[in-house]
């Protein structure tokens, strides 16, 4: 039990270093431009990871393209006690939202985080 929660503490701290990075890197131009309110939200990429409700061993990544360009993202799940896994490629169009998703071995200990890669 210890193990899982050292675990999942690891990558809860990478998913909010990345989640800190994609933060900042899209809320840059929107602070310059001198803009509030839904413009402030234009240029960046929100995305949320969790697990699913019914299966400890399934991670999910969600994100929504709040840019102006199309973009490709992909879930990255950590697995307690089997080799990380990436979920699937997702293209999102401006506005759009989508999901990917990946599944632990069998033999792991569960998901100890949900991150994403955006291209």
């Amino acid at each position: 039990m210890n193990r899982r929660k050292s675990i999942f503490a690891a990558g809860l701290a990478t998913t909010l270093s990345a989640l800190a990075l994609t933060v900042g890197v899209g809320a840059a131009p929107a602070q310059a431009a001198g803009s509030g309110g839904a413009a402030a939200l234009a240029g960046t990429v929100d995305c949320d990871g969790w697990v699913h409700n019914n299966n400890p061993d399934h991670g999910i990544a969600g994100c929504k393209n709040n840019t102006d360009r199309t973009i490709t993202f992909r879930a990255e799940i950590v697995c307690g006690w089997a080799p990380d896994v990436s979920g699937q490629w997702v293209t999102l169009a401006p506005g759009q939202y989508s999901e990917s998703s990946g599944v632990c071995a069998v033999y792991s200990s569960g998901v100890g985080s949900v991150g994403w890669t955006i291209q």
